[in-house]
């Protein structure tokens, strides 16, 4: 009779993997970090950025004296009469302010809320800022926490800090998990929205409000910038043409600041910097956070200034014609402006409760929104590798040690006794020894690591393409997904594991990597081996590989979300971006 072949044994590790909350627990969260108030550094000085308060409330004082000692002098009255504030060889407005403007200007100060919040509690999991490339401490110009302490290992999680629930989304230390999927997906919103935006704006003749026709915009706009600060403000035509302070903020807004802030968010993708190569090498994730940062700095600067003025320049016209649509003595708009404002209001308070409790559901939500675009940078080529010269001479450390007798045991006969383990849906299951390992074929490369903290530096490694075992155990065509399993626990308990789609795995620079800048990977870096898988974030680069199982679905492993950080900090299992 013919012989059924047998289900392979299921990896022994698996029986070590934990389940989670659909909720943050507390009481195993990481404890609250306090940082520090902003610093920016000037040259070698660390200055407070509190001082702004006083040094902005003085400078302000001065600008308003300035101001209204240059309106006395006959030739700035003269050019405030020759140029009031409205380029008057501008086209017109005749739709006012139509419903559909009424409701994206509804839609975009909504979703900022989100974007902007999730943003900080992203930045607060690696609250330093730097031009270069690497992230070496002491190179950041902007922080808000203390210096990194010397004579101990502080790893990038301990620099991380807590913001207020308030403030944040949800606030909790170290939960970008979290606050990502908020970001990005509300962020794709936001985006839709201006793209619907833009085509209306430009079909309609709305566009002529927002977008300079004439070089007279520019004495237009020095003209009103000194009359805001007098006080004495300028006549409002804003029903049908902005003046040309606001035409400029609104141009620089709309189609500067917008724009770059999505480029700059995508080029601190590991997929989409390493597929664009030299660009991606010019443009360098930490660049582009810093750029990110100030976009980010002007749109809060944009919506303070522009809510103060709201008020300040006549609520009662000004909300009809954004909340109601209409230009004239009634109070038809401001009801619908408080509605807006409770609505806001309400949001406000209830999304880092509501995060908290239903993480799990958040981060569904999240997959679902953008669970696709993850998918599709998986499938870009990370192509791009450095040189030497481009090595940082600091590497942050990340994750939790390996704490078990089997690898201090390994440890103390220079892992001579160490075997990986390779098993599941394939045809030759196999060990392999640390020597087996590095008696094959060697490759070397050059890569940036990209740290979903927001920390990234250049490292050259070495060691065993995944292709090339790939070649040795041959996974049937059953296996989708390789697992990979750590000598060390997570954070909250059960073993740390990964999952990775084995499309990455055929991937020429994915590799199982024994040497790190020329001498062996250290310990803290994930001795002996550790995964390198260029298009995705640094988290499901796995440290201290024991055992690599290949499955057909993840849904039985732990909580089923594909990873540790996963199943217990809510991340996505495909995070190339």
């Amino acid at each position: 009779m013919p012989t059924t072949s047998q289900p392979p044994s299921p990896e022994p590790l698996r029986a070590s993997l934990s389940d989670a909350d659909d909720r943050i627990r507390l009481n195993h969260w990481m404890p609250p970090q306090q940082g520090i108030f902003p610093r920016i550094r000037i040259g070698s000085r660390w200055i407070n950025t509190l001082w702004v308060l006083p040094v902005g409330a003085a400078a302000l004082l001065c600008l308003i004296a300035l101001a209204q000692s240059l309106r006395e002098l006959p030739s700035v009255a003269a050019f405030i009469q020759n140029h009031p504030g409205i380029a008057q060889s501008a086209p017109p407005v005749d739709t006012g302010f139509p419903w559909w403007l009424q409701l994206q200007h509804f839609l975009n100060m909504f979703f900022m809320l989100f974007i902007m919040r999730a943003g900080l509690q992203i930045l607060a999991d690696h609250p330093r800022l730097y031009w270069g490339r690497d992230c070496t401490p002491g190179s950041d110009w902007f922080r808000f926490q203390v210096p990194v302490p010397k004579g101990r290992i502080w790893t990038a999680k301990d620099d991380s800090v807590t913001l207020p629930t308030w403030l944040g989304i949800p606030g909790l230390r170290h939960t970008l998990g979290l606050s990502r999927w908020w970001h990005f997906s509300i962020n794709l919103l936001w985006l839709i929205n201006g793209i619907a935006f833009y085509a209306l704006l430009f079909s309609t003749d709305q566009w002529h409000r927002l977008v300079p026709l004439t070089w007279e915009v520019f004495p237009a706009t020095l003209s009103t910038a000194i009359q805001y600060a007098s006080l004495n403000f300028p006549v409002d035509e804003g029903w049908t043409r902005y003046n040309g302070l606001q035409q400029f903020s609104y141009f620089v807004t709309v189609f500067v600041a917008a724009p770059v802030s999505i480029v700059t968010g995508l080029m601190q993708s590991p997929a989409i910097s390493n597929a664009l190569g030299w660009f991606g090498r010019l443009f360098n994730r930490q660049a582009m956070r810093s750029v990110h940062f100030i976009s980010f700095a002007w749109f809060v600067g944009f919506i303070l200034a522009h809510g103060a003025m709201v008020f300040v320049t006549g609520i009662r016209q000004n909300t009809n014609h954004m909340f109601g649509g209409v230009d004239d003595a009634s109070w038809t708009g401001f009801p619908l402006f408080l509605l807006a404002m409770a609505i806001m209001f309400v949001a406000w308070l209830a999304v880092s409760p509501l995060t908290i409790r239903y993480a799990h559901l958040v981060q569904r939500s999240g997959a679902f929104m953008i669970g696709w675009l993850m998918g599709l940078a998986e499938g870009w080529d990370p192509h791009s590798q450095l040189t030497k010269k481009d090595i940082s001479p600091y590497f942050w450390p990340n994750g939790t040690m390996p704490n078990s007798k089997e690898f201090e045991d390994f440890l103390a006969e220079n892992f001579a006794r160490y075997r990986l383990r390779i098993s599941g849906l394939v045809e030759a299951p196999q060990e392999f020894s640390l020597a087996d390992i590095k008696a094959m074929a060697k490759q070397e490369q050059i890569t940036t690591h990209f740290c979903i903290q927001g920390w990234s530096g250049v490292a050259e490694w070495g060691g065993v393409p995944m292709s090339d075992i790939l070649a040795l155990v041959k996974p049937t065509p059953e296996a989708r997904y390789a697992v990979f399993y750590s000598l060390a626990d997570g954070a909250d308990g059960g073993r740390y594991y990964d999952v990775h789609k084995i499309e990455n795995m055929r991937h020429e620079l994915t590799i199982l990597a024994y040497e790190m800048n020329g001498a062996p990977v250290s310990v803290l870096h994930g001795a002996p081996l550790r995964l390198r898988c260029e298009n995705e974030l640094g988290f499901k680069m796995v440290k201290w590989v024991v055992a690599i199982e290949f499955v057909a679905d993840f849904a039985d492993l732990g909580a089923g979300q594909g990873g540790y950080n996963e199943d217990h900090e809510f991340y996505g299992y495909r995070m190339p971006i």
